[in-house]
């Protein structure tokens, strides 16, 4: 499947009327057992690339570079559309129309571009938004970038959680007016305030993890992809952690449980078509 097949894909996400959750994913193996689990989406963040790629926690030390090789990996791995959670697009706005080429050749489906203060400036405590003419302008800038038209150009706001209804109202219209393809939001917390987030947008929502949203309400609202959080990326972390805890404390291998089978790994890594390139190419058995 080619990147704009892959994108007309989650476009038709993106005008349909369901609400969907996409799988977190965060390396080629994970990607594929999303595609195999029959998840229509996968959805890269940038927490889960920064933790996978550095070991190191969301605070903007991945580089567009790094970022855009993960994706390119998942890509070449999977065929399952990709989003790519980008940050503020890894500066100014001449950084985001970079950003967003640099991505779109690594293959990706859709990204996000987000209107908060990053990194974080000098002596600043806690989130803060940058001013809608400066995000309006990242995300004229993001659509400057695109050359295939099918690449969904997703603006990004935590103006919920930070500024109130009033606010993210203005910035979603803004934004739209931009020309973005939809608007990604956290911090929407309930019904209310979701419902009156709906009625004033123009385009399509997409929210963050909204333990307290059914999908059903969502979909009526013109949500149309919903998180459920990055726990496989902890969970991966904690199987890790307990397989190794219980190998060094002794525990010989064979009684070590919850391990991947070979069949599984075999699946993950598919083994059938490389030992059939194998036989075709190398002469093997």
């Amino acid at each position: 499947m080619t990147p704009t097949e892959r994108r007309r894909r989650f476009c038709a996400v993106l005008q349909g009327e369901a609400c969907l959750h996409p799988a977190s994913v965060f390396d080629p193996i994970s990607a594929r057992i999303a595609q195999d689990l029959g998840f229509e989406l996968a959805m890269m963040a940038g927490s889960v690339a920064s933790m996978t790629v550095l070991g190191a926690p969301d605070l903007i030390v991945l580089t567009l570079t790094e970022f855009a090789e993960q994706a390119r990996r998942i890509g070449r791995a999977a065929s399952i559309p990709l989003m790519v959670d980008a940050d503020h697009g890894y500066g100014n706005a001449l950084n985001v129309k970079r950003t967003v080429e640099e991505l779109e050749n690594a293959g990706v489906a859709a990204l996000t571009i987000e209107d908060t203060d990053l990194p974080q400036p000098y002596g600043a405590t806690g989130a803060r938004l940058i001013p809608i003419a400066e995000g309006v302008g990242k995300m004229k800038a993001a659509l400057a970038g695109r050359s295939d038209p099918a690449l969904a150009v997703i603006g990004r706001t935590s103006a919920p959680a930070l500024a109130g209804i009033s606010e993210t109202v203005a910035r979603i219209r803004a934004y739209a007016a931009a020309g973005v393809d939809a608007m990604f939001l956290t911090g929407v917390r309930n019904r209310e305030d979701l419902e009156a987030i709906a009625a004033a947008s123009p385009v399509p929502m997409l929210l963050g993890a909204s333990d307290g949203l059914d999908r059903a309400h969502m979909a009526q609202n013109k949500v149309r992809i919903a998180l459920q959080g990055h726990l496989p990326f902890a969970a991966g972390v904690q199987a890790v952690y307990d397989t190794m805890k219980a190998l060094r404390a002794g525990t010989p291998p064979n009684r070590i449980t919850g391990a991947a089978s070979a069949e599984m790994l075999k699946s993950a890594t598919r083994d059938a078509d490389y030992r059939r390139w194998t036989k075709d190419f190398l002469g093997g058995k």
